[in-house]
């Protein structure tokens, strides 16, 4: 299993500010290894954050994205101070990885 997100998600003024910061290696399929050898692309496909049941992002990656990806978005009406927000992660292989946090 991949390295656990870090994640931190602040509330001010009733907007969420939600942090993300990946750790995947994110190979674009185009790099050679010391032999010349071609290294297999390997990068997050998809993410998803949700509060409860709620789906409030989601967004779709692709080989272009650099190693060890850093997302920021904000959510307004969407949650709370106390809430949960769960991100999930899935990669071309289907390797998935989620972890949480608490609105502060």
């Amino acid at each position: 299993m991949a390295n656990p997100m870090r994640i931190r998600a602040t509330e001010k003024d009733g907007v969420v500010d939600v942090r993300v910061l990946m750790k995947h290696d994110m190979e674009t399929g185009q790099r050679k290894d010391a032999a010349g050898a071609t290294i297999p692309a390997w990068f997050i496909s998809t993410l998803e954050a949700k509060i409860g049941d709620k789906l409030v992002y989601s967004a779709q990656f692709g080989p272009a994205v650099s190693k060890d990806p850093y997302l920021q978005f904000k959510l307004k009406g969407s949650g709370k101070k106390g809430d949960t927000i769960v991100v999930t992660w899935v990669d071309n292989k289907n390797e998935t990885r989620t972890d949480k946090t608490d609105v502060k």
